[in-house]
């Protein structure tokens, strides 16, 4: 009788036991089109945006599937996507089918892909979030994405070890464009479209987190659009006397030759006193990644020295 009853205990503790890992992990999430709820750890990862892609492999978590996968490697850079990572199709239109060809057990969307929700949510469950939106504070978006991500994932302690690092980081830098007495006059941050106009980044954008950790100050007094940025011809960089001119690459071919044999090009303050910089890619539109890499690019470039064109 003795025996037959620790067995039967036994049984039983044995059977709850294994429910813990199921438990442990399981989860509600509320997003920007309802509720995600998880039984189990997601194994499986789709990113339909660099911004997730970027922040499911900062959790050290290689997507099985992302929009634009070549892309990435060309705007983005890092973190580094892995070679084998299979390509959905574009982060306008992916295809359904390869998705669903994955078995993804989470797909990582935003409220661009909203026309599609349903259809996503019947391949797998879906996490919504928009680091980019009407009224925002992108990096405190992104931020949060990271650390539910990282709930979801099982990954919270490296999230928290992600976001310490980048603090450390803007701290080094600051540092040392202090101490090199460089953090005294405004930074212009552009894209080139072509050889007169350019995309300059406002303080409502991603990169103001930087600039503002940094001790910068954006030369661009007016706000963007709800991505951080406004176009305008080279004529509005003209007024900005104290800033300093930061090419961010990739910038249109035979741009530095064109831009050397124009007048207005070489009438502008920052070209006159050869405070014209640039800088290798980093995305505008990413996760909580770009304000760190940012941060060292810049600070390098600062302190190696400017030219007067973009080099």
């Amino acid at each position: 009788m003795f025996t037959n009853r620790c067995s039967l205990h036994l049984c039983w503790l044995a059977a709850l036991i294994g429910l813990f890992p199921v438990l442990a992990n399981a989860g509600t999430w509320q997003h920007e089109q309802g509720s995600l709820t998880l039984e189990t750890t997601p194994q499986r990862v789709v990113a339909l945006n660099w911004a997730a892609t970027e922040a499911l492999l900062l959790l050290g978590v290689t997507p099985v599937g992302v929009a634009d996968r070549d892309g990435y490697r060309v705007w983005v850079k890092e973190p580094e996507l892995p070679e084998d990572v299979a390509n959905i199709g574009t982060r306008v239109a992916p295809s359904l089918e390869a998705i669903a060809q994955l078995k993804p057990d989470l797909i990582v969307s935003s409220s661009e892909m909203a026309p599609a929700a349903d259809l996503l949510q019947r391949i797998a469950p879906t996490y919504v979030v928009s680091v980019y939106k009407e009224g925002a504070r992108p990096f405190k978006k992104a931020r949060d994405m990271l650390l539910t991500l990282g709930r979801m994932l099982d990954r919270e302690a490296r999230a928290e070890a992600v976001l310490r690092d980048i603090e450390q980081t803007l701290t080094t830098q600051r540092q040392r464009l202090e101490s090199a007495g460089l953090t005294g006059r405004p930074v212009a941050l552009v894209n080139f479209l072509d050889d007169r106009h350019v995309r300059i980044y406002a303080k409502n954008g991603l990169f103001q987190t930087t600039l503002d950790a940094l001790g910068l100050d954006n030369a661009w007094p007016h706000e963007g659009n709800y991505w951080g940025f406004s176009v305008v011809g080279l004529e509005a960089i003209a007024p900005l006397y104290n800033s300093r001119i930061v090419a961010i690459a990739p910038t249109p071919p035979g741009l530095a030759a064109t831009l050397a044999s124009s007048p207005f090009w070489t009438y502008l303050p920052a070209v006159k006193r050869q405070q014209v910089y640039r800088i290798e890619p980093v995305w505008p539109f990413g996760g909580v990644y770009p304000v760190k890499r940012l941060a060292i690019l810049l600070a390098d470039s600062l302190l190696a020295g400017g030219s007067d064109n973009v080099r």
